[in-house]
């Protein structure tokens, strides 16, 4: 019989697959040896205590031959003479994910990235954090995979209602990703595993007849009686097809202007704007674990708060254990800040942006630019950042206690920011209400958790792009934009999602409702 049970064990214990098998067997009453195997269906770690516990929920087999996991392989068809074609614009996981929806369907994806492939975004990245430069283009933001590829990979989301999570990471799972992700509680792949995965979708789509273009960013829409039908790009060419999905991220500052420009409809929308954080890992590990040192079986610990200052949230965002800063500018003369972790989590730092929700009544002096306002703000508090650091995408930053005092730092801790820190009073750079909300935000927190609120930690600035500042706003019951028909906003830069699992079900959605339209 198989039977659904769950236990609470050591560490150590829960990593051991013999200790484990005993605890199945004395939950059941039966020998060790009538249970045959087990599969892990959730995994959490409870470290409130004293002393941490994992929490399993498993899939015992007793007295019956164990089976291995049931995992459901899709099959993508052929799709290379389809009659309806859709352009995708933007390779990043809302547009990924609903090209291979398409494909399911029977619809060719036209698969269009301003970027390039992600090997060979990496040697931009090396220019960027070694030298300086930035390439417009391909960035920690633009490339194949979005930002998110060179941005952790946190597959966590609330978004329950907008798709089928268990879908998602199934998927992952198929194109390489590591089975735990399926019942961890926080899934994570890792910025170096990633890339691959990625190249495996790539492979997949084309394989099926779908199109996919590199190094095509989008310099007008073709559209006739208000409907979209296609696109040029910034190389003279353009491409046609049935609809057109627009899922460029929350920093294709150019595209937001391009929609302005030619009156369709867009909204602002709120964003929120901070900084980014680094702690010594153990110092996190020591505080949250409640020890001197993290044993071997828990991986890096994590934290996250949210504090309310004069009526402004103040809360943590995208939190890397073992985790590296990394320049994540779009454009020269703008500097914006972003963490990334490894799949192993084993560097020694830990980083999180804490940031400031920002409203439309914060970018009031903006206003001349009407409905992108937000936009220009976040692009204002980049550039002072980047006079502030000194050029050459060197970082601002100060000490956690002396940025809580308005003190200067007369000297700066080491940190995983390759282009380096420069010691700058950070008033100077952020506005006003963000710089007081971050002050207070990080001296509440600090009273709730142990060894935080140190001089140990660096704070760096500026931690900007963390949602898009405006909306693109669809139909709710056609998801078409309802000023342009066959134009289909998605993703986060169109503002219907929030990270990674989230925008890959939001260009599922689209691409199921395109399939779903009687042409």
């Amino acid at each position: 019989m198989q039977k659904i049970i769950s236990l609470k064990l050591l560490p150590s214990e829960a990593a051991n697959q013999a200790i484990v098998k005993k605890y199945l067997a004395q939950a059941e009453a039966v020998s060790t040896d009538a249970v045959t195997g087990y599969h892990i269906l959730k995994q959490s770690i409870d470290a409130r205590g004293r002393q941490p516990w994992i929490n399993l929920s498993l899939k015992a087999f007793i007295n019956e031959p164990f089976q291995n996991r049931e995992f459901t392989h899709l099959h993508f068809q052929d799709i290379s003479k389809a009659e309806r074609t859709v352009i995708i614009i933007g390779a990043g996981p809302a547009g990924l994910f609903a090209a291979l929806q398409l494909i399911e369907s029977g619809i060719k994806p036209i698969l269009l990235e301003r970027g390039k492939d992600v090997r060979a975004r990496r040697r931009d990245l090396a220019i960027l954090n070694k030298e300086g430069e930035v390439n417009p283009e391909s960035n920690y933001c633009f490339g194949e995979g979005g930002a998110g590829t060179y941005s952790d990979g946190k597959l966590y989301t609330r978004s329950s209602k907008r798709g089928d999570i268990n879908r998602i990471l199934s998927l992952f799972v198929q194109f390489g990703a590591e089975e735990q992700i399926l019942y961890e509680a926080h899934p994570h792949i890792g910025t170096n595993k990633l890339p691959h995965i990625i190249t495996a979708m790539r492979k997949q789509i084309l394989d099926c007849g779908g199109e996919y273009l590199f190094e095509k960013k989008v310099s007008d829409f073709i559209i006739k009686d208000s409907e979209m039908k296609g696109v040029k790009t910034a190389d003279g060419n353009s491409f046609e097809a049935d609809a057109v999905i627009l899922a460029t991220g929350h920093s294709a500052r150019d595209i937001f202007q391009l929609l302005a420009a030619k009156n369709i409809l867009i909204e602002p929308k709120p964003f929120a704007l901070g900084v980014r954080v680094e702690h010594p890992q153990s110092l996190i590990d020591s505080s949250q674990y409640h020890c001197d040192v993290r044993g071997d079986f828990l991986p890096p610990a994590a934290y996250s708060w949210v504090q309310q200052v004069d009526g402004k949230g103040v809360f943590s965002f995208c939190m890397c254990p073992g985790g590296i800063i990394a320049p994540a500018a779009t454009a020269p003369r703008e500097l914006v800040v972003n963490g990334w972790s490894p799949s192993k989590r084993n560097n020694p730092y830990a980083n999180s942006g804490i940031v400031v929700s920002v409203e439309e009544k914060d970018w009031q002096v903006h206003k001349k630019h009407g409905v992108l306002a937000g936009m220009f703000f976040q692009q204002d508090v980049e550039r002072k950042a980047f006079e502030a650091g000194g050029g050459k995408f060197v970082a601002p930053a100060q000490r956690l206690v002396d940025f809580a005092s308005g003190k200067l730092s007369s000297s700066l801790p080491a940190c995983s920011y390759l282009p380096g820190l420069h010691s700058t009073s950070l008033k100077e750079v952020l506005p006003p209400f963000i710089y007081r909300s971050l002050q207070e935000g990080f001296k509440e927190y600090g009273k709730k958790m142990k060894g935080y609120f140190t001089n140990d930690a660096v704070v760096v600035a500026t931690e900007s792009r963390t949602s898009s500042p405006v909306r693109i706003p669809r139909d709710a019951a056609t998801l078409q934009h309802p000023q342009i028909k066959n134009l289909y906003p998605s993703g986060e830069g169109a503002g219907y999602a929030g990270g990674i699992v989230s925008a890959a079900m939001d260009g599922e959605r689209v691409a199921n409702m395109i399939a779903l339209k009687v042409v």
